[in-house]
């Protein structure tokens, strides 16, 4: 027990470190790329000593791996508790909303996911033949089950699933294009308010799903 009559809780602290580092190493990645970020520089930007870094991860490959796992799993959380009891109408304005706000709140992350995709996948492979096809796969026997039961139009559930990821990921991969149509120098909350509406309105319509009130 410290002077201030608080436990000192270790686990805690190497949970807290772990966050700081992979959000120092979403922006060094962003800034210079995978080539140009280096483990001295996301040490520094964490504020963190550069041991205590390889004391959580070994290499910069591992950083890069943990912040890319870290990103999806992010994405998808809202939708990773789907059950077939659950109206399919709440579950899927759910996820799109979430979709939007991480978007707008974690635009960088979004762009470096896109990278690494469009470079064939070299640190995610593994990832997306395991684990990501695993959580398609069991969301969409959900949503399978709610067309099977008539709950909703019969689309194709894999393909709902790529259309709210993209849609919903558009907002921050191609931010700079959608400002300049628009003619806007930055977005703003009743953008991102108004682009989730919008997808949820058109999305569940395709569906034959009324937007939940």
């Amino acid at each position: 027990m410290g002077g201030n009559g608080r436990k000192y809780r270790p686990g805690r602290i190497r949970e807290r470190n772990r966050e700081k580092i992979l959000q120092a190493a979403e922006q060094e990645f962003a800034l210079h790329g995978y080539r140009g970020a280096t483990i001295q520089s996301i040490a520094e930007r964490a504020v963190l000593p550069k041991s205590n870094v390889l004391y959580y991860f070994s290499n910069k490959d591992r950083i890069y791996s943990a912040m890319l796992d870290d990103i999806l799993g992010r994405w998808n959380q809202v939708f990773s508790d789907i059950r077939p009891e659950d109206d399919p109408a709440r579950a899927l304005a759910s996820f799109i909303r979430a979709k939007v706000e991480m978007s707008r709140q974690f635009p960088l992350a979004s762009r470096l996911f896109a990278t690494e995709i469009i470079q064939g996948a070299p640190f995610l492979m593994d990832h997306l033949r395991t684990d990501l096809r695993e959580w398609v796969r069991g969301r969409a026997a959900v949503i399978q089950q709610w067309i099977d039961e008539g709950r909703m139009a019969p689309v194709d559930p894999v393909q709902l699933i790529f259309l709210i990821w993209s849609s919903t990921q558009h907002y921050a991969d191609f931010q700079v294009q959608i400002l300049m149509v628009e003619n806007k120098a930055e977005y703003e909350q009743r953008d991102f308010d108004h682009a989730a509406e919008f997808l949820i309105d058109v999305i569940l319509r395709g569906c034959g799903l009324e937007k939940p009130a």
